[in-house]
């Protein structure tokens, strides 16, 4: 097996934070590197700097810059993931794959286009921050969590890993012996400032999980969240009150220092042994111990 012959791993939310270190170390494990993340033009020289690294691994990579929670740019994905093993354009026949009543067509279109290649991608890994930081309650309306809000928030960093779960499965990309992690928190249990809507996302992300490996583990894949402890990333400084968690953070902890991306990065090497096949449907903390005190 030459150095890049382990397969492909995908990443949703790959260019900054857990997503960026975990593209980086899977490529120098040997795996070539899918990546969708969501930036503006500003940041795109860093996700160049980033997609470089990880080309000069001497892995393929190739990445997507768009909306993960949008139905078509699944689809459009997908579509890009098949022209890339296959060599071939997807040809859609002129469907509008935005159109709901055309995904069935457009998934088996994609289904057929795929048919020599069931478990390409050997992991999928759900890391999309990008949600409400607002109250649940507030005497000003306006400062107060939305109904749409709400919606969104559960909708791209929970939902959306299922609705990619059953597009690849569809597809058979997911396949015997491939892998799906996602990221949660300890704030899935917790109440921090700010962090409702978020937490409700993360509590529902670790339900998608159970779930999945419930329906999956027929097919031999496996399911699971990493839960990273107090990290010091560009999300986790969005949240109200960041400074005083990552000091009660770095108080607990009985590394005394936070977690890093590069924590979850070996965790997620580590896990991607072929050997490892008897854990799903859990939580793997990956925190030096910090939510056990």
């Amino acid at each position: 097996m030459s150095q890049h012959d382990k397969g492909w791993v995908l990443i949703l939310g790959s260019s900054s934070g857990f997503g960026a270190a975990c593209s980086k170390a899977l490529a120098a494990a040997g795996y070539n590197i899918f990546g969708v993340h969501l930036d503006r033009a500003g940041a795109m020289p860093r996700v160049n700097e980033l997609i470089q690294e990880i080309a000069a691994t001497g892995a393929q990579v190739k990445f997507w810059n768009k909306n993960v929670a949008r139905d078509e740019v699944r689809l459009e994905v997908i579509a890009g993931i098949a022209e890339t093993l296959t060599g071939k354009a997807v040809d859609f026949g002129g469907l509008n794959l935005a159109d709901e009543n055309n995904r069935n067509a457009a998934l088996t279109i994609l289904a057929d286009a795929l048919q020599d290649h069931h478990g390409a991608v050997k992991a999928m890994l759900h890391s999309v921050a990008f949600g409400s930081l607002q109250p649940f309650v507030s005497d000003n309306l306006k400062e107060q969590t939305s109904r749409k809000q709400m919606d969104m928030t559960l909708d791209v960093m929970a939902n959306s890993m299922v609705y990619w779960v059953q597009d690849l499965c569809r597809t058979r990309l997911l396949d015997r012996g491939s892998k799906v992690f996602s990221m949660t928190s300890a704030g899935s249990r917790r109440a921090w400032e700010g962090y409702g809507p978020v937490s409700a996302a993360k509590a529902a992300l670790e339900a998608h999980t159970r779930q999945l490996a419930r329906e999956l583990g027929p097919r031999g894949i496996l399911v699971n969240c990493f839960e990273a402890g107090v990290t010091d990333t560009p999300a986790m400084r969005m949240i109200p009150g960041a400074d005083v968690i990552k000091g009660e953070a770095l108080r607990r902890n009985p590394g005394q220092r936070l977690t890093t991306p590069e924590d979850i990065a070996a965790t997620f090497v580590a896990l991607m042994n072929p050997a490892v096949k008897w854990i799903s449907g859990t939580t793997v903390r990956v925190d030096g111990g910090e939510d056990t005190l």
